[in-house]
């Protein structure tokens, strides 16, 4: 059950979360309770997968370059070179689609050079080709939500 700090925290800093030394503590200044019930409370949110990372949503290509990657991989081995894909640390996420390329990935890189390193390492260790695919236009979805905090 969502307590009265843990809808707070949902609703309060989805964005305008406090950029400073003690960010944790300015949240518990600004709702009244200490810094180590907000600790708690995120904690707690975490451990029941209301949230599963506190960090900045950059824009693509704003710090570092980015790209997105497809692959054509026969189902039988799908799950292991999402696998593999996972484990690297450029890789922002990968999902599979309904498509003869199935399986598409984010990776970012501090260069464009790093980035086709990364893009050649994944190919050869999964022996499948990728396809990059440039951004044309870029899109902004917020996904961000408002909380009732009335209702309990």
């Amino acid at each position: 059950m969502l307590t009265t700090i843990h809808k707070q925290l949902l609703n309060n800093y989805q964005h305008d979360f406090p950029l400073s030394a003690r960010p944790y503590q300015d949240i518990a200044d600004e709702l009244g309770v200490t810094e180590a019930e907000v600790l708690s409370a995120f904690t707690e949110l975490n451990d029941n997968n209301f949230i599963s990372r506190i960090g900045p949503v950059i824009p693509p290509n704003h710090i570092g370059v980015s790209a997105l990657v497809a692959m054509s991989v026969p189902e039988q081995h799908l799950q292991t070179v999402a696998d593999i894909i996972s484990a690297y640390p450029e890789v922002n996420h990968n999902y599979e689609r309904e498509h003869r390329f199935n399986l598409w990935f984010v990776v970012i890189a501090s260069d464009t050079e790093h980035l086709h390193a990364v893009i050649d390492s994944i190919e050869r260790e999964t022996s499948y080709p990728a396809m990059l695919l440039p951004m044309l236009d870029d899109f902004f979805i917020d996904l961000g939500f408002k909380l009732d905090l009335n209702n309990d």
